[in-house]
């Protein structure tokens, strides 16, 4: 007959001595314990940590364990999600066997997994914005190449504003037409012309009834 409470002191000793700054005992009955596990530093000395919390259940190790994450820094939720995930395929698979070295060590590689990826990440979004810096420049210095989709977009609008050149132009044509032809009929006439013309004398002897041409013609044998 398995003597759970011997198994469970016996790996609770070599928890402590495995893991003398991180481990961390809750309570005795039942066994409740806390193990602290950090990544391995990425770029900029970056680490991700959580810390595990377990209970033995009654016939550990027959039984799983209850875990659950106690803390966490710098992991998202999806990453919480995914070492939730992995300690239960882990004690699944390791049922009858002490487990506790084996749930925490695949779950110490799953954080230096997701520090590597927050690392290919990041050098990632440089290389996008670098690549868009390097876009950029290039359309400031050579233009925007020229596709057929481009190319007929900006024929259209090409057309678009010609057309309304052309009914602009046409509109002040018509426009110039009517006003020269409304000058054409209202000519102005200068009445003073001909007031002038009606103040002028004209010497005509035959409309004098006074004239007489032989009194003219002695004056001037005179």
């Amino acid at each position: 007959m398995t003597d759970y409470g011997e198994e469970q002191r016996n790996e609770l000793e070599a928890l402590e001595s495995i893991y003398p700054d991180s481990f961390t005992v809750l309570s005795e009955s039942p066994p409740s314990f806390t193990i602290t596990v950090t990544s391995e530093a990425g770029e900029n000395d970056e680490t991700v940590q959580t810390t595990l919390k377990f209970t033995y259940s009654e016939k550990y190790p027959d039984e799983a364990p209850l875990y659950e994450i106690f803390s966490q820094e710098n992991l998202e939720d999806n990453d919480v999600s995914d070492i939730l995930k992995l300690l239960a395929l882990q004690a699944e698979e390791n049922l009858g066997m002490v487990m506790i070295f084996t749930l925490v060590t695949a779950v110490q590689e799953k954080l230096n997994e997701i520090v590597d990826q927050i690392k290919t990440r990041r050098e990632e979004e440089k290389k996008q914005k670098e690549k868009e810096a390097e876009e950029a420049e290039k359309k400031l210095f050579h233009g925007t190449p020229v596709t057929i989709e481009n190319f007929l977009s900006w024929k259209a609008k090409f057309d678009a504003e010609l057309l309304e050149i052309k009914k602009k132009r046409m509109k002040e044509e018509e426009q110039a037409g009517k006003n020269k032809l409304s000058a054409g009929n209202n000519v102005e006439v200068d009445e003073s012309l001909f007031q002038e013309m009606d103040d002028l004398e004209l010497e005509d002897g035959d409309d004098d009834p006074d004239y007489n041409p032989v009194a003219a013609g002695s004056d001037s044998s005179d």
